[in-house]
């Protein structure tokens, strides 16, 4: 009974719907569950981008130092285009003549670092949409396959004076075992949707922060060390002239 009851069985009773639908069902699984495997790995690479780019960067003595050591920490380049996007928007302030030229260092240092905050938020969300859809759809494509095995197990009945276990047994087996696969395809991908989501936010978090901290180095804290530079130079410049 196992045997003539078992998966290869209902294969075989099954018609072209239900062979189409098992297929969306594997198709739908395998690439959801590559796609898992591959955000949390990735995800792994983040944390520990997280832990070091920041103090790496900070703990410079110089800029082109605090860049050079974040590009060898952050793996992911989250961090490091951050710092690259935020030094290039104060350098090209000063020479600028298009028309973000109009407004201040630290409105131009802001609009950079914003947009490479979009950049990356949407590089942290890519394949997310796919497993909502999957999660959300795979248990439906599911249901579709039951009710068209309650519909064989119907049509089998049909025109039979008493209910023959044999004609049912199958249809309603196959029924089952969609329903089953839907619910198979679809939990991992809600699951691993809701960690991702939530993942995605910490560290959404951590590059908001550390854009502020560029924002105010850059808009702040670069002019106010080029105005120590200068009144050093004018200070060495009047030492040198008392001198003479």
């Amino acid at each position: 009974m196992k045997t003539q009851l078992g998966l290869l069985h209902f294969w075989q009773q099954g018609d072209m719907v239900t062979h189409a639908i098992a297929l969306i069902l594997l198709f739908l699984s395998i690439a959801s569950w590559a796609l898992i495997v591959s955000r949390f790995l990735r995800q792994m690479r983040v944390n520990r981008s997280i832990e070091r780019s920041p103090q790496a960067f900070w703990q410079a003595h110089a800029l082109p130092e605090a860049m050079t050591a974040i590009e060898t920490v952050d793996r992911t380049g989250l961090f490091s285009s951050l710092a690259h996007v935020g030094a290039q928007a104060a350098e090209n302030y000063k020479s600028s003549a298009c028309l973000g030229a109009g407004v201040s260092l630290s409105e131009s240092v802001t609009r950079a670092l914003r947009n490479q905050m979009l950049s990356a938020q949407a590089n942290l969300e890519s394949g997310l949409t796919f497993l909502a859809s999957v999660g959300s759809t795979a248990p439906f494509i599911g249901l579709f396959g039951t009710v068209w095995g309650i519909y064989h197990a119907l049509i089998a009945l049909s025109g039979s004076t008493s209910v023959v276990l044999d004609k049912v047994a199958g249809p309603v087996g196959e029924a089952l075992i969609m329903t089953a696969a839907g619910l198979f395809v679809a939990i991992p991908a809600v699951l691993a949707y809701n960690a991702l989501t939530r993942a995605n936010r910490l560290v959404m978090a951590q590059l908001d922060g550390f854009a502020h901290d560029l924002h105010a180095f850059f808009a702040t804290g670069a002019r106010r060390s080029a105005v120590r530079t200068k009144a050093t130079a004018n200070t060495s410049a009047a030492i040198a002239r008392q001198a003479a």
